[in-house]
This record gives C-alpha cells, sequence and structure tokens, in this order.
C-alpha cells in the first residue's frame, strides 16, 4: 500500500474490484451493499439522481461514528476473555 492510499483510507473505506476498479467512500458502501445481497437498494443509490444521497449519507455516518455506534451497537455481547481486537487471539 502506497503512504497516498493509506492516507486516503484514513478518511474513508476503499474497494478494490476484481477488475482493479478503486471505489471509495459512497461508491465503495454501494459495491459492498451489492455484494451482500442488497442489489435493489444499490442499484436505487447508484443512480446519478440519487447517488448524492449515498455519498452524503456515508459522510454523515463516517463523520459522526462514535455517536451512531452508541444507538446502533447498544446490545452488542461482550468480547470472550483473551480475545484481542486486532483479530489475533491471545
Amino acid at each position: 500500500m502506497t503512504p497516498a492510499l493509506s492516507a486516503a483510507c484514513v478518511r474513508a473505506i476503499h474497494v478494490v474490484t476484481a477488475d482493479g476498479r478503486v471505489l471509495r467512500a459512497g461508491r465503495a458502501s454501494l459495491f459492498i451493499l451489492e455484494q451482500i445481497g442488497y442489489q435493489r437498494l444499490a442499484r436505487l443509490f447508484s443512480r446519478p439522481s440519487l447517488f448524492w444521497a449515498a455519498e452524503l449519507g456515508y459522510w454523515l455516518v463516517a463523520n459522526h461514528r462514535p455517536f451512531i455506534g452508541r444507538f446502533l451497537f447498544r446490545h452488542e455481547q461482550p468480547l470472550p476473555s483473551g480475545y484481542r481486537h486486532d483479530g489475533a487471539d491471545s
């Protein structure tokens, strides 16, 4: 990963598609939605007349993660003992 890409990834999510396209922010979110089974929603918000709403929604959530996280993840189960956040078990 280049330093420029690393810096860009701090500001927004990025997806590199199988054909090598790099998608970021709202467009990357729509790609992910399509891949996980929300094709209709992704196609709807990919239209030029609604794409601005996908970008706006992405930036609102991205810029207010701690606030939004308090409401969306209130009832999460605690992590098992010995679990490390970096994905490696102790």
